[in-house]
Order: C-alpha cells, then structure tokens, then sequence
C-alpha cells in the first residue's frame, strides 16, 4: 500500500505528511487499543465515537463558562465518560442486554446530551493556549525537521502498557478467559462481570482522552465530531486480528490495523480519490476480514 501511494504521488512519504498522519492515527488509536480488550473479552462498545465528542464538549464548556479550571474540567470530563462506561457494563452483565443494543442506546444519549449543551454548535478551546494541559496532551517537539506531538508518546506509552496486560498479566488471561468461555471462566474463580465493567470503562475513558485531545490539537469541542468513528475503531481491531466472538486479541495486530486504515484514508486522498470513498474501502475491508475470519475458524475446528 505504502509503494503504491509513494509511487503514485511522492509526497505521500515526506515529513510534513508523515507528521500529520500521526497526529490523526493516535487519536483514533487510543479508541482501537481499549476496543481490543473490550472485544477480546466479547462485547463492543459502540458509544466511542459519541463519547469522543462529548467529553471534549463537556470539558470546555465547564472551563469557557468559568465554572472550573481547566485541569479539574479535564477529570471531570473523564470521571464522567468513566461513568458512562459503568453504566454500559452494568447493562450488559447484569441486565443481560447485548453489548450491540445498550451502548448504541448509549451512543444516542451521549451525542443527543452533547448537542443539547451545545445547541449544535462548537465550543471555543483557543483561550487555553499555553497552559499545562494543552503542553501535558498535545505539546508539539521537534527531531530535527520532523515536527511531533505528545499525543504520540501516550499513544505509544498506551500501547506498551496495554499489550503487556493482554499477554503477561492474569488481568489478560481473565480478559481472554471471560471471551473465549464465560461459563468455564466464572467456574474457575474469574469475575467475569468485574472484567468486562472495568473494560468497558476504559473504553470510555480512552475515547474520551482522544477527544480531548482531538479538541486541543484542532481548537475546537463539536458535537459531532467523533461521528462513525465506533465503526472505523472496530475495522482497526479486525484487520488487527482480534476475534469478533471474543477470546483471542493482539494489541500489536490492532496497531498494525490503525496504521493500514489511517494511511489508507492519507493515502487515497492525496492520490486523487474523492474522501467520501473511504468508507467503500471500509466496508470491504470489514467484509474481506469476516470471510477470512470465518475461513480460519472453520480450519481450525476441523484440525486443519
């Protein structure tokens, strides 16, 4: 993919573009690494992309009206998403209601709260240029001409931490054990509904980190943004090679996902190709990933 776009346009590989592409791919990456865990365990959450948007809204609405500072309106705004979480986790494991049909209630209620505090329209952020949150979050350094962002380094401190709970701790082998068997696992001690609340919390909380660093980076709170953005998170943990019927989940697939969706998205558009398109790719890539998917379980099961 990366040959193809270099060779047809040879900016796509230059260092401006590379910078850029980053400063997207870690926002909706933060989402994709909390959706793998969450999907490993075998639940979705597709109240991401409205938290994304709202918890930004709801920070700098509590900041611009003088209500709090800045930091506090930043854990208030996190405190919140965590809360909505709980409440997603809550529905599902002890209402017994699909993870599908409780977060995409939730997905509505989120997004419809942020537009009413806004009456649809954008919050301001530029009057917190220079603070510590602004720098802490989204603070841009420099390695020789290549221009960078903090955000990376949480993307990357994020993954690290991430991957090692998946794959070393018992946290992980909980997380796959309440996806794979839910039955087998709770028979063997695992607290299997603890697992899944505290995982759709941190999907919650990882959206809403994103958005507000989305918010920072581009001076701007809108309602809408983060709109589609629960489909994109989980085509990255497909393409990643996590199960969708939960059990089997790979932090380092889900990063290779990010960037092989993010640098298409870069990539068709600075070869010409309408952005609107994007999402035919999309869709056929989700749809590729569910025959494979399906191809390798059938395999597997006959012993092949």
């Amino acid at each position: 993919m990366i040959v193809v776009f270099q060779s047809i346009n040879p900016s796509f590989l230059s260092l401006q573009n590379i910078s850029n592409t980053l400063a997207f791919t870690v926002e909706l990456g933060l989402i994709a690494l909390a959706m793998t865990l969450l999907m490993t365990s075998g639940e979705f959450d597709l109240s991401v992309g409205s938290v994304f948007g709202f918890s930004a809204v709801l920070m700098w609405t509590l900041f611009n009206a003088e209500i709090m500072p800045l930091g506090l309106s930043f854990l208030v705004a996190i405190l919140v998403a965590a809360a909505i979480g709980f409440f997603n986790g809550i529905f599902v494991t002890q209402l017994k209601i699909p993870s599908f049909l409780v977060t995409l209630g939730m997905l509505l209620v989120v997004r419809g709260t942020a537009l009413f505090i806004t009456d649809g329209f954008p919050q301001r952020t530029w009057n917190a240029t220079g603070s510590w949150l602004a720098e802490l979050l989204v603070g841009d350094f420099y390695i020789g001409s290549f221009r960078l962002y903090m955000s990376l380094v949480w993307f990357i401190l994020a993954i690290v931490v991430l991957g090692y709970i998946l794959t070393q701790s018992r946290v992980g082998n909980w997380i796959q054990a309440s996806g794979g068997n839910p039955n087998a696992a709770a028979a063997r001690g695992v607290q299997v509904s603890r697992v899944k609340i505290g995982l759709f919390m941190l999907s919650s909380v990882m959206a809403a980190l994103a958005g507000i660093i989305s918010s920072i980076r581009t001076s701007s709170a809108n309602p809408n943004s983060g709109t589609g953005y629960e489909l994109e998170v989980i085509a990255m943990v497909v393409i990643g090679g996590t199960a969708l019927m939960g059990g089997r989940g790979t932090i380092i697939g889900t990063v290779i996902g990010i960037f092989i969706l993010r640098l298409m998205r870069n990539g068709i558009i600075m070869i010409g190709v309408p952005g609107l398109a994007y999402n035919i790719f999309i869709g056929a890539i989700i749809l590729g990933m569910m025959a494979l998917h399906s191809w390798l379980e059938r395999r597997h099961k006959a012993g092949t």
